[in-house]
């Protein structure tokens, strides 16, 4: 299929910038994110071997854990060099969430663990959740993530960096746009809110739709720990764990939504 369309912000960020192989096993919180978005698919997912295609996939993070659980996954995403590495996992190729080559009803799970929070445009984010509706079999689940709208002022308050003018900035933009431009550090991107989320897959035709705080409400003490010099690792498995268990504590509190990094919303194709 032709290259997809992508903002050369993200284009250049995935390419060239960041591993993202390693962005969910190098730091404290990116396990974090691993481990919970694992045990929150785990408890809707159908039994393997179900088909699932991971839309935006990247690397193929998450289609390893599926492969080793015995499902069937196919992979699609915007960036070569992702592709490229997946291939390793799944089949994998090159893709757009907007304009799926899959067939109608051919997939259990559609995955969107990205895709969400690179599209600024409503028009696109709501393109990505019609086509994944489309290529669900009826009943099928979809998994959708997104960043949460605050994450970037608990992150850089607790990193000590709200005394940069700049920064104080872009966050406030952030907050009042829900968009960060990409022009510095992170790439061009999309911030929820929980309610949106959940408005956003209803609308696209999604029944039973649920959202979860990925990281709960204290990851940004082991973002800032894991900054720390010196550290203990003792000390930061320990605070791991605790921050793990707030997690999971905060699950049945929808105003604790709003002070997690990430949100994961599920939800199922009309039968």
């Amino acid at each position: 299929m032709p290259k997809p369309e992508l903002a050369p912000e993200i284009e250049r960020f995935y390419s060239h910038v960041i591993d993202e192989d390693a962005r969910l096993s190098m730091s404290a919180d990116g396990r974090l994110e691993l481990l919970r978005t694992k045990e929150i698919l785990r408890r809707f997912l159908p039994p393997a071997p179900a088909r699932v295609l991971d839309v935006g996939g990247g690397t193929g993070v998450h289609a390893c854990w599926l492969v080793k659980d015995g499902y069937r996954v196919d992979l699609v995403d915007p960036i070569a060099r992702h592709v490229e590495q997946a291939a390793k996992i799944c089949p994998a190729s090159l893709g757009d969430a907007r304009a799926l080559e899959a067939a109608d009803n051919s997939y259990d799970v559609v995955q969107l663990l990205g895709p969400l929070y690179h599209l600024p445009d409503p028009a696109d984010r709501d393109q990505t959740l019609t086509e994944a509706l489309r290529v669900l079999a009826p009943g099928g689940l979809v998994a959708a993530a997104a960043i949460n709208r605050y994450s970037a002022l608990f992150e850089h308050a607790a990193l000590a960096h709200l005394q940069n003018e700049r920064l104080q900035v872009t966050i406030s933009e952030i907050l009042r746009t829900a968009v960060h431009n990409g022009r510095h550090g992170f790439t061009l991107a999309y911030f929820h809110r929980a309610e949106e989320l959940v408005d956003e897959l209803r609308a696209a035709g999604f029944t039973e739709v649920s959202v979860f705080g990925i990281e709960g409400p204290a990851w940004s003490l082991l973002k800032t720990a894991d900054h720390l010099p010196g550290i203990e690792p003792s000390a930061l498995q320990a605070l791991f764990e605790s921050v793990l268990t707030a997690a999971r504590l905060a699950e049945p509190y929808p105003e604790l939504l709003s002070a997690s990094s990430h949100l994961l919303a599920v939800g199922r194709a009309p039968e």
